[in-house]
């Protein structure tokens, strides 16, 4: 496909990215920030537009709230009116089980923004006079956006854009890309380097320094704690957790309770329940109010955090912890046969060899979670030709403006039921 500086598209929906797609005779054509029945201008190279003029705006087009929103790449959409973005956003979720060829009901998406997000990672770079900078990537490019501010964040985390900015001006000297996590918790701002590499006692001192002075509750480097000042506990239900530093944590507070009141919904009254890839206990210390728990995951840091958390916890159902990379070695059929419900929240990559196992296990329900619309289709997909009757999904929003979304699945059959043959199709 040629090159084209003023092309006139029609935009017929919002793809899986949040971009405008328009179809033309040479194929189809993705512009960022154009919205589903618009008219535009654009610059076309190849499957890629940039949008030059709104010509004929959507009824839906909203003014953006941001002023960098076109140039930061941290949202995708934000100039789309609530109830079209809702619809899109379940659309992820129902197109992507539509092209697994998988059934079942669909619920209205959940918004889930709350505050805002609780966790950041800002880039930072030095630039050509030796100043460091830090932002955001702009989008599908390595241009970085500097931010002092963004609207997203939770309250707790508004002094974060400043924080990063000193530790990347005193770690500049480096000269390495460096990417600053920062969390908000229970005891303050948790931060972990990474991309620094090794740190000279020199440079460890002045770290501890500047720790100090940003009152920052814990700084590390790539998980290494540096300074530890306060605990950077998190609440988890009724359990007070520690996370080690850099542990995955749900991006907004209001993100982790819906997700986890869904699971509980899908579990029941199970008395024997199965978490698998249970970090550091989101659905687990939860859980434990009520039945006994069997916690499995590949992180032993992460693992040792749910144990203590659980172990500190009154009132909690026994939690055993498991210390199992469950890509390598899912659970088998008959470890799986003495619990009423298995419970599954893999990364973005799925948990295809793990969905496999379940297939042929005879677990009455099975909660499978995910961040991936596609490949929570294809492990629904396994379930389903196993024998397990899909009840229902349902997609939560807590990285509102984005393409991306979290889901909750629930799958469901007698025990010893037997396996029937084929698969769901709509």
């Amino acid at each position: 496909m040629s090159l084209d500086l003023d092309a006139r598209l029609t935009i017929e929906r919002l793809g899986a990215r949040g971009e405008g797609v328009a179809r033309t005779p040479r194929g189809l054509v993705f512009v960022p920030y154009a919205l589903a029945g618009e008219t535009i201008r654009a610059e076309v190279d190849g499957e890629r537009g940039r949008l030059v003029e709104v010509l004929n705006p959507s009824p839906d087009r909203v003014d953006a709230f941001c002023p960098l929103f076109g140039a930061c790449g941290g949202c995708a959409v934000q100039t789309l009116a609530a109830p079209a973005y809702a619809a899109w956003k379940r659309g992820l979720l129902v197109d992507a089980l539509a092209n697994a060829r998988v059934e079942t009901s669909v619920r209205d998406l959940v918004p889930a923004h709350g505050e805002g997000r609780r966790r950041v990672v800002f880039h930072a770079r030095v630039d050509a006079r030796g100043r460091a900078r830090i932002g955001f990537m702009q989008a599908r490019a390595h241009t970085l956006v500097e931010i002092d501010a963004c609207p997203l964040l939770a309250p707790a985390l508004a002094r974060a854009p400043a924080v990063a900015q000193a530790l990347a001006h005193e770690t500049r000297a480096a000269g390495k890309p460096l990417d600053i996590a920062i969390t908000a918790t229970d005891g303050g701002l948790d931060v972990d380097l990474r991309g620094l590499g090794p740190i000279d006692d020199a440079q460890r001192q002045r770290l501890v320094a500047l720790c100090e002075r940003l009152d920052l509750a814990r700084l590390s480097n790539h998980g290494v704690t540096i300074l530890a000042r306060r605990e950077a506990f998190v609440r988890m239900g009724g359990a007070r957790v520690l996370p080690p530093p850099g542990a995955f944590l749900q991006a907004t507070e209001a993100g982790e309770r819906a997700l986890a009141a869904l699971v509980a919904e899908a579990v029941g009254e199970g008395a024997r329940i199965a978490d698998l890839f249970a970090g550091v206990g989101t659905f687990a210390l939860r859980l434990a109010g009520r039945a006994e728990v069997h916690a499995v995951e590949t992180d032993e840091a992460a693992l040792a955090a749910l144990s203590k958390a659980a172990r500190a916890t009154q009132g909690l159902k026994p939690v055993a912890v498991e210390k199992r990379d469950l890509f390598r070695r899912p659970l088998t059929r008959e470890e799986m046969s003495r619990f009423d419900c298995v419970v599954f929240d893999p990364p973005r990559a799925g948990a295809e060899a793990q969905a496999e196992a379940l297939a042929g296990a005879d677990a009455p329900r099975v909660v499978a979670v995910s961040c991936n619309p596609m490949t929570f289709a294809r492990d629904a997909r396994l379930l389903v030709a196993g024998g397990y009757d899909f009840a229902w999904a349902a997609p939560v929003d807590q990285f509102r403006h984005s393409a991306h979304v979290e889901i909750v699945g629930l799958f469901t059959r007698a025990r010893k039921r037997k396996a029937r043959r084929g698969l769901l199709s709509r």
